[in-house]
């Protein structure tokens, strides 16, 4: 049971960081190399895009997406999406999208004359399951070397931290003043229940032990 308990464990903490990884904005300082609009049919990996756009019909099957393709400081190549996240999850409330692509393709530069920026983005980019970070942001920096703070993340991490800490603290003082106690008692009943059942026993067991002897 301890084995099964602490997979448990780890399985919901694993899942749970990787819903913040996912969900909680991170910085790439790239350059900004295109963009482009496709058509787009979600199949599998429809969990991984977000809805259609604000005014747009959510009812259709497919519809164009923005994509701005960049360049990392590291030399690796990176496409994000441009997607409104509305109302929906996660709560970015973003709704510039065209606003943001014209951004993007104002600010493409090429290896010889680069113009470096920070895009802030949340999700995932995976080749084999075709998913796509979702670009929230892009400002124009004048160094690839730009430091980044994330107080965004530092504060929510914060916050879910001490929210734990003080479910933990609660639940262990509720578990020390009402289950401990039942659960000391029920022991100490079994315990009492044991010992009667082995005096029983050990009195049949005299009682047939005398009447071999006879």
């Amino acid at each position: 049971m301890g084995y099964i308990k602490w997979a448990i464990i780890l399985t919901f903490w694993s899942l749970f960081a990787a819903f913040l990884h996912y969900t909680l904005p991170q910085h790439d300082v790239a350059r900004i190399t295109d963009t482009e609009v496709r058509r787009i049919d979600p199949g599998e990996n429809r969990w991984f895009w977000a809805s259609a756009d604000a005014g747009s019909d959510a009812t259709l099957g497919n519809r164009d997406v923005f994509f701005i393709s960049a360049v990392l400081t590291n030399g690796k190549v990176m496409v994000y999406r441009n997607e409104d996240t509305s109302w929906g999850w996660p709560p970015y409330f973003k709704f510039d999208t065209s606003n943001l692509q014209a951004e993007a393709a104002d600010l493409r530069s090429t290896s010889a004359d680069p113009q470096w920026v920070v895009i802030r983005h949340y999700g995932w980019r995976n080749e084999f399951l075709t998913i796509f970070p979702n670009a929230i942001s892009i400002r124009a920096v004048d160094s690839p070397d730009q430091r980044i703070i994330p107080w965004i993340n530092i504060i929510i991490l914060t916050t879910l931290a001490a929210i734990f800490w003080a479910i933990w603290v609660r639940w262990r003082r509720f578990r020390q003043a009402r289950i401990d106690p039942v659960l000391e008692d029920m022991n100490e009943g079994l315990e009492a229940a044991g010992d009667s059942i082995a005096e029983k026993r050990s009195g049949i067991r005299r009682w047939l032990d005398s009447w071999k002897s006879k």
